[in-house]
């Protein structure tokens, strides 16, 4: 048998695959929710798309080897990637607004958390590992190494999370200052 081709009633393996793609998902999900950029994809988000891609993969590697189960596999990926694409423009345009683009890089890791999935499905569990790994580091460690050349390019205080003791507080009736406390309406 091809690697990556499963029988139906090998249920270990599904359901490693399925377990896998559910912890990867959520590791990814963990990391957007908890640097706190984006709540809108969080752990439950970054789980389904990794399972739900994971689940796409393995319908079509239930079929019987011949060429109709190849071109289905490789149709299947499109659909995937394709399908999580539009769900990552949903999440920038709902995050977007006032001509400010927000949302990129949430919108980037579900892709790639659908990839992760994606990997699983096919078994290429250890691709999925390192990938992982991968993205974490990148989605994380990134962004504190940012941090310092920010300040040096002038783009942020060093204590941009502080004000100043001297520094006057912001008005109440700022909308600037408080988003929060005014609708749309106002």
């Amino acid at each position: 048998m091809q690697a990556g081709y499963i029988e139906a009633n090998d249920w270990l393996n599904l359901i490693f695959r399925v377990g896998l793609s559910v912890i990867i998902g959520g590791l990814i999900g963990f990391e957007r929710q908890w640097t706190g950029t984006n709540r809108s994809a969080g752990v439950r988000t970054h789980m389904v798309i990794s399972l739900g891609a994971t689940l796409f993969i393995l319908l079509p590697l239930q079929i019987p080897q011949d060429y109709s189960s190849v071109n289905a596999l490789s149709r299947t990926i499109q659909g995937i990637a394709t399908g999580v694409g539009f769900i990552g423009a949903g999440l920038i345009l709902q995050q977007s607004h006032r001509g400010k683009v927000k949302g990129l890089t949430s919108a980037a890791a579900i892709w790639a958390t659908a990839a992760l999935g994606t990997a699983i499905g096919l078994g290429y569990w250890q691709l999925a590992v390192v990938g992982t790994a991968a993205m974490l580091l990148v989605l994380s460690g990134v962004k504190q190494a940012n941090r310092p050349i920010a300040v040096r390019l002038g783009r942020r205080s060093p204590s941009s999370k502080k004000r100043s003791a001297d520094a006057p507080s912001p008005a109440p009736t700022d909308r600037r200052a408080h988003p929060l406390l005014f609708s749309q309406d106002d």
